[in-house]
Order: structure tokens, then sequence, then C-alpha cells
């Protein structure tokens, strides 16, 4: 079962935020076979299938018995998140919209509203993480005991404040187990399909979204190699990332990549495979989840995606920021991207990826 939370659990009001999928829907069950008062709650952001997913929702929390909340974020989301999203890929970037939404929408403004419009105390989500500690010693988040679902990487921005109010039911459960409780429940989700990353995009690309929401940004450019030589023309940087081999449109004998975008001069930089590895990579500004930095220079494992194995690393002070070097050069390093530091299971912290 379950990591149990403090026996206070008990009769105490938790938000549960639902999607009408299978982690949040057991997350809402076992909280309710713990004791606790459950309600849930649909954020409507600018999912493209709003009505659909509400509709799910609705069912589960019926069959729940529990009461459900919407609460319209659809303004909100727009700002923080939808437009970080598209002025990254203008700028060069590979933007991580989900951490973003997690840090400034879901236990930002969800979690404000849980408390004080709702009158929680806890808000729920169907996370694969884990929390531990008190106010007393501070709160550390961990890794999902399933390494293949762990989303530790996505909630590495939060704070202390946000972690002393969450809960993560699923954390220490395989993703097999949670199918399983799914049954005993009364839920079937076998065969429901696993949430997007990117919520907002449905079965768009990335391309076709950018295209639709922002009209006439993006202007053609020069392919140009580390040397500096025009290979070709490019529509737009906004239609490639880092590491990036298909469509670029340029035959030779081994095959070229995307090794950097230069917004000032609307290029996309190419290079052999050998010009995507790097030794170091500078992180301007850096969030601690202690509230405070470890003392620098600081070895620990780091994750430069989600999908990323964790590899070794050194943090080093770099202005305000951090320099972070790696036992081994990586691939791709993507400006953009987060890179997410762990001391063993603990997410010590994190920061966007500069250069």
């Amino acid at each position: 079962m379950a990591e149990r939370f403090e026996t206070t659990i008990h009769q105490k009001k938790i938000v549960v935020a639902m999607s009408g999928g299978v982690d949040s829907s057991v997350t809402a069950a076992l909280l309710q076979q713990q004791g606790a008062r459950v309600q849930g709650v649909f954020m409507a952001l600018a999912q493209p299938d709003l009505a659909e997913q509400l509709d799910r929702v609705r069912a589960v929390a019926d069959f729940l018995r529990i009461p459900l909340t919407v609460v319209d974020l659809a303004e909100p989301f727009r700002q923080e998140v939808v437009e970080y999203f598209c002025a990254s890929y203008f700028a060069g970037k590979t933007p991580n919209p989900c951490v973003v939404c997690n840090r400034t929408i879901k236990f930002g403004l969800l979690l404000d509203q849980a408390r004080e419009g709702l009158g929680a105390e806890f808000l729920a989500t169907g996370h694969y993480a884990r929390i531990s500690g008190d106010a007393t010693t501070g709160y550390r988040l961990l890794q999902g005991v399933d390494p293949k679902k762990d989303q530790s990487y996505f909630l590495g921005m939060l704070s202390q404040a946000q972690l002393s109010r969450l809960r993560f039911p699923l954390g220490a459960l395989q993703k097999e187990k949670v199918y399983e409780l799914a049954a005993e429940f009364g839920l079937t989700f076998r065969h429901t399909p696993e949430s997007q990353d990117i919520c907002f995009l449905k079965h768009q690309s990335v391309a076709e979204f950018l295209a639709g929401h922002s009209p006439g940004q993006g202007r053609p450019g020069a392919m140009l190699t580390v040397q500096g030589k025009e290979l070709g023309r490019h529509a737009g940087i906004h239609h490639y990332t880092v590491g990036q081999r298909r469509g670029l449109g340029l035959p030779d004998a081994t095959p070229w990549y995307v090794v950097g975008l230069d917004p000032a001069r609307d290029a996309v930089v190419v290079g052999k495979d050998a010009d995507l590895w790097q030794r170091e990579v500078v992180l301007p500004v850096v969030h601690w989840l202690s509230g405070r930095p470890p003392v620098l220079p600081h070895a620990c494992m780091v994750k430069i995606r989600s999908r990323h194995p964790a590899c070794r690393a050194e943090l080093i002070r770099h202005d305000a920021g951090v320099r972070v070097t790696f036992a081994e050069p990586q691939r791709a390093v993507t400006p953009g991207q987060f890179a997410v530091f762990y001391d063993g299971e603990a997410v010590l912290g994190c920061g966007e990826i500069a250069k």
C-alpha cells in the first residue's frame, strides 16, 4: 500500500487535483480510504478536449461520491505557461512547460485556491514522487519508487511552503500496483492512455501550435556550420531543437545535427555528432529546495532532461548561479531545459540551462 501520512490525516480536508485518469482517481480513493475528507478539483486550462476531460472527472467524482469544484485558471495558464512556451521557442530554447506550470499554476494558484477558497489543509495529486520531513527539519522531495514513472524532475522548482501542503500518495507505489488498486476500488483504467506531457498541444506538433498561436513570428535564416559556413536555409529557428537530425535537408556522408540555435542571427548551427558533446553547462539562476545552497563545490547527480539518465557532476559557483561540470561529456545539452540535481533520491535543486 501507499505510504501512510501522519495520523492526523483522519478527517482532514484534502483537495485532489483530478484529471479523470487512473493516477488522480486512485489518489482520491486512497485518501478517502484513509479517512480524509476528500474533495475533487478540476483545473480548466487550455485543454483542447476540455469538455471530454471534465466529463471523465465528473464520472469519477460521482463514483467516489466526493464533491467536485471546477477552477478556471485558463488566463493565468495562458500568461504564465503558454506565453513562456512560445517565447522560449522563438528565442532559440526548448522549454519545459510542466516545470513552470507546477510551480506557478498547479502548486501555486491551485494550491492557494484549495486552501483559501475551499478550506483544505492539503492538495494531493497523482504524481510519482515523495515528500519527507517536517516544519522543524525541513521538507525533502524524493524520487518516486517506480523509476519508470518517477516525476520528481518536474517538481524541482517547488518551495518549502508548497511542499508542506502537498501530498503524493502514489510516490511509494509501482504503476502496476496503482492499476491493481484501481480495480479493487471499482475503477477501470487499464486501457486509459497516459496523460500527454504538454496538455495544450493534443494532436498538434509544436510547429503547428506555434504557427496558430503566434502567426508571423519566426523568421527564415541560414543553416551554418560551427565554422560559419552556410549550408542551406531554414523557415525559423522555432522548428528546431539541439540534437535534431531529421528534417535538416543536408545530405552528407555522415549525419548533420542541430548543435545550436542563434536567435540574434536567426541561424541554425549544425555540426556532426562529436559537436553535440560537452563537459560543462551554465545555470544563471538556481532554485534550491531547502531554501539555501549546499557548500559549493558540491558533487551530486544531475538530470539534464526528464528522461535523461542521471550523471555524476560537480556544481561550482558561477556568478549568481552555478556551472555544472559533468564527470563524462553529455550529449545534446539543450538551452531551455532544466538541469535537476539529486543527492541520492532527494532533489537538491535545479536551474534552467542557458548555454
